[in-house]
């Protein structure tokens, strides 16, 4: 099936199904149609899906009863479920029975668009394995790489927590793989074969995270029209991932200290408590210490996130992994892009191991990606690397100094003529758009590649293209 991923439509009215079919087609996603649970069943055996689109109710077997088999075959299935309002009662039945979300019938494209691609990258996350060296890796596999004292220091920790049920907080700056590490420890957990499903805590507006997370119920505030499970019911038995935890907002540490103490939630607008069953792993790249010492961050909840800690190390402290990662990553990006693998000198790993990689293992990543895409497989060497350091373009040209000046000249020509407006929002949306257009153009439109390049979740990118229009 095609790389954007195969999902598994399934909906008994002909009209619709044939509508979804197009849309999900055009977009890029290779499509399988059922009018019935029972031959979406046999679907599913003959190839899983990456993701399923299922109706609540058709003739014979229901959404119910053909997600419960779905999910007593494979787990981690992502599966959205459709309804109409008057049938809203099932479609959260159906999240507590493990459905990945529901979406209310009339809906738009975009929407369904946005939530099939949030489906999609929760299921790599779920499937894709973790695992310690690049000679292990497979196609649907991720590598921690390293081979310093630091990261075998990491390896260890790992084994150790992760057959616990234990809260983990992992703690490092930007870049270190907090995420592929919580993996790891979910993949080695006895929650393995359920949800893990990852939130990041300065991505969604604060006023948007807590309903993100613990849910809502009719009522709550304007526009509620059904009650809505929130991540943490949605992850039941599983595993929540709380990235940037040190941004979240005071009266949400609230929440969650009583889901770490009493195993309990409250949806919002809710009257009673609700128990829940997952396990907690949060990351942050915060000084924890000083947020405590400032107010910013509740002692209580970091007392109790700060039982088993890991500290992942900068790259700046294991500079001997760098040539690891070098190869690996060239041999990665060049599986993905379809180029053939481009040999790097030893004057090129000297250079790169020169560097101080404030932006850690995701800024390696980033300029072995660039000089890939610019040098079309021709071997890496140490002026290449100068070049991509200094934002010089593949003819050698360098985009320092002129184009500074013309940025600063646009800069100040819109802070003078549009002073006292959003002018700060405008400004950030046009570089905003820039970036985003330059790296589809150099992916030729591929936004899977385009979100890679860009550290990006897919959902967060394709959310960007649509707010620039792009």
């Amino acid at each position: 099936m095609a790389d954007m991923g195969y999902i598994l439509l399934v909906d008994d009215d002909d009209r619709l199904r044939d509508s979804f079919y197009n849309i999900l087609s055009m977009e890029g996603y290779a499509v399988r149609a059922a009018s019935s649970g029972e031959a979406a069943l046999r679907m599913a055996e003959e190839e899983t899906p990456d993701a399923v689109i299922m109706d609540v109710r058709m003739p014979g077997m229901d959404g119910l009863a053909a997600l419960r088999l779905l999910h007593e075959r494979e787990p981690r299935l992502p599966v959205i479920i459709m309804t109409a309002y008057s049938t809203t009662e099932s479609a959260i039945e159906a999240t507590k029975l493990g459905a990945f979300d529901y979406i209310l019938k009339p809906f738009e494209s975009p929407d369904v668009l946005e939530l099939v691609a949030k489906a999609l990258e929760a299921g790599r996350l779920m499937r894709a394995r973790v695992v310690f060296s690049p000679e292990e890796e497979a196609r649907d596999a991720e590598a921690i790489i390293g081979r310093s004292r630091a990261m075998h220091q990491i390896y260890k920790a790992i084994g150790r927590v992760a057959p616990t049920d234990a809260l983990v907080l992992l703690r490092g700056e930007s870049g270190t793989g907090k995420e592929l590490v919580a993996r790891a420890v979910y993949q080695h957990s006895a929650r393995s074969n359920r949800p893990f499903l990852a939130v990041n805590c300065v991505a969604i507006p604060e006023t948007l995270l807590e309903s993100e997370l613990f849910g809502f119920e009719r009522g709550a505030f304007t526009g509620a029209a059904s009650r809505r499970i929130g991540k943490i019911e949605q992850a039941a038995g599983g595993t929540v991932f709380l990235d940037e935890i040190g941004d979240m907002p005071m009266p949400l540490q609230a929440k969650l200290l009583r889901l770490l103490q009493e195993k309990q939630i409250e949806r919002l607008g809710g009257g009673g408590p609700v128990a829940v069953d997952v396990r907690i792993i949060a990351a942050t790249n915060r000084d924890l210490e000083t947020a405590v010492a400032e107010g910013r961050f509740r002692e209580d909840l970091y007392y109790r996130l700060n039982v088993v800690t890991l500290h992942l190390p900068p790259l700046r402290e294991r500079m001997e992994d760098v040539p690891h990662l070098t190869r690996h990553f060239m041999e990665r990006i060049a599986r993905e892009l379809g180029h053939p693998p481009a040999p790097v000198t030893e004057s090129a790993l000297d250079r790169l191991a020169a560097h101080s990689w404030p932006g850690n293992v995701r800024e390696l990543q980033n300029l072995l990606r660039k000089m890939l895409i610019l040098g079309r497989g021709a071997a890496v060497r140490a002026e290449d690397v100068d070049r991509a350091l200094t934002g010089a373009g593949a003819d050698g040209e360098s985009a320092g100094p002129v184009a500074t000046e013309d940025l600063r000249g646009r800069v100040r020509r819109a802070l003078r003529e549009q002073a006292g407006t959003d002018v700060f929002d405008a400004l950030m949306d046009k570089m905003g758009a820039l970036i985003i257009g330059e790296a589809l153009d150099l992916c030729a439109g591929n936004r899977s590649q385009a979100a890679r390049m860009l550290g990006l979740s897919r959902p967060t990118l394709l959310a960007r293209i649509d707010k620039y229009r792009l």
